[in-house]
This record gives C-alpha cells, structure tokens and sequence, in this order.
C-alpha cells in the first residue's frame, strides 16, 4: 500500500482520474460544490484538497499555491497517485486590448519566464496544452455561453517584476520582453501554466488551463474601460464542463 505522498499528504486510494486546480486554497471548496458529493479529503502544506464526482467519476479538487515549484510538487504527486487529468484554474490579468475583466481565457500555450520547467527541459522545448482537455474547455465556455479567448499567455515568477518592473535592476528587460510578447499577440499574463503543461508533457500527462481575467493593465493605459472582476464562477463552472465533457469523450 502506498504511503501518503510529503507534500500532498494522501495516497492512492481516492481513485480519481481526474484534478482541478486553483492556485488558491480558499477556492477548493468553492469549486468542490460543482461536483456530485463532495467531501473534503486532505490539507498539508499550501495543498488543500477536497474530492467529488462528475459522471460517475471521482475528481479531485487540489490546491497548489502560488507559482512553478509549488505547483509542479503538487501535480508530480497527484500523478504518482493516479491523477491523469489536470485542470488549472486560476486568474490572470489581460494583455491583449481584446481581453477584458471578467473574460475567461484557455491558454493553448504558455510563455516559459519562469524557472521551474527549466528544470525539466530546456527552454527551446514549448509549454503547450493538451488538445482534447483544451478543446474541451473550448467546447463548455460555449456551452456555458460566456465570454472566452484561446491563445498563448505569459507564464511568470514574480508578480512585482509585472507590476512595477520599473524599480527592478532587470526592469529594462522586463518591460521590452512585456512589449514583445503582446507584439506577438500574447493575452494574459499568470504564474503557473507553463510549469503544468511542461511537467505533465514530461510525466505522459494531459493538461489544460483555464482563467478569470481580473483586469487589463495595458486598457487601463490606454484610457479604455477596464471593468475589474474577481469573479471565478465562469471559469469553474467551464472547468467542471471541460471534465464532464472528457469523462463522457472517454466512455462513448
């Protein structure tokens, strides 16, 4: 039998195939409701989990902090324990103009400015979703009918470096690289996604993301409406979709 896992602080017996994962240990519960008999299950460390069931199937709903260490722990474990689906849901905040609070946005891939998947594979290697879990999560926010865009976002380490890169010694960096990726056509900026999708490529995983924009710092900028919302009800309920809509892709 295994023992519980250090970080996580469980083992294999919840049978569940599938995660979801907010960044925030507050959110568990709150995302745990969507799901058919939830129960909490576990807490240690920054991870909180609870575990439920959509179609028949158990699911987990883990924690994992904030930032790539935390967050490739907790899904290096949740696999060891059997998990072959995750699921992020988190926030981020817009860097298109077309990106506005309160959309939700699938990140299809992830910009690698952080340093925990350079422990994986070097950097040449992209952070890309799984394409059933991302088409998925395409297919529910359109069930859901909310607002959605699919599409590339930065993936970062330190939230101030983004917010007042200006007062760093690499700000010059910071703010050029800013500039680049939305000449590019990056949409949003978070922390997590890239160290996802680089440890669940290197496990034989399948992964996606999905996030609340809070707000839009470049339409702030520009004198454009920037409505702010901190409302996740979109993107758990899609979540929570996206797997139902995988665990009955993978039963027909």
């Amino acid at each position: 039998m295994m023992e519980p896992l250090y970080h996580i602080g469980f083992d294999d017996t919840h049978g569940a195939k599938y995660a979801i994962l907010p960044g925030d240990p507050g959110r568990v519960e709150q995302i745990a409701k969507y799901l058919d008999n939830p129960r909490f299950h576990c807490q240690n460390r920054e991870y909180t989990t609870w575990l439920g069931e959509i179609g028949g199937e158990k699911v987990l709903v883990m924690s994992t902090g904030m930032g790539g260490p935390s967050t490739a722990i907790g899904v290096e474990e949740l696999y060891q324990t059997g998990v072959e689906t995750f699921i992020r849901v988190g926030t981020c905040g817009g860097m298109a103009d077309k990106v506005i609070g309160g959309d939700v946005v699938i990140a299809t891939g992830a910009i690698r400015m952080e340093g925990t998947s350079r422990e994986y594979v070097s950097l040449e290697f992209p952070a890309v979703a799984d394409l059933d879990v991302t088409n998925a999560l395409v297919q529910g926010a359109k069930n859901m009918k909310y607002p959605w865009h699919a599409g590339i976002v930065q993936c970062k380490d330190s939230f101030y470096g983004q917010h007042s890169p200006e007062r760093m010694p690499a700000g010059y960096d910071l703010m050029n690289k800013w500039q680049e990726w939305i000449k590019a056509g990056c949409l949003a900026s978070e922390m997590e996604s890239a160290t996802l999708y680089i440890v669940a490529q290197i496990l034989g995983a399948r992964a996606g993301c999905i996030l609340n924009t809070v707000w839009n710092q470049e339409r702030a900028a520009k004198g454009l409406s920037n409505p702010e919302s901190h409302d996740t009800t979109a993107a758990i309920r899609t979540a929570v979709e996206a797997v139902r809509l995988l665990i009955v892709g993978c039963q027909s």
